[in-house]
């Protein structure tokens, strides 16, 4: 999940630098002076704006995606502690494997 978070943010990035690009064309004659004087603070503007976007995309992930999973693993709980529980009957099967391996 946290592949895909980074991917999207850097997909996003990448279209609102490019969408800057255009808007700012006006400042293109001093381009190289403001990438000189200004390079720190252009790279740390950048990698804050994708911390951000890595965060909120989490976020929505994270809602969308593992919202129940609490509730869902209570149900799978009861359901392999229950009577007629599955490792009841694997629980034999277990043993026997043991005596095998000694």
């Amino acid at each position: 999940m946290i592949k895909n978070t980074a991917f999207l943010a850097v997909l996003t990035l990448f279209l609102l630098v490019g969408w800057f690009a255009g808007e700012l064309r006006f400042l293109a004659p001093y381009k190289g002076v403001l990438f000189r004087e200004h390079w720190p603070v252009i790279v740390g503007a950048i990698v804050l704006v994708f911390l951000h976007l890595c965060a909120a995309y989490y976020a929505v992930a994270r809602w969308l995606f593992v919202r129940d999973a609490g509730r869902k693993l209570t149900v799978v709980d009861r359901q392999l502690t229950g009577a007629n529980a599955v490792l009841a009957d694997l629980g034999d099967q277990l043993d026997e494997g043991d005596a095998d391996v000694a």
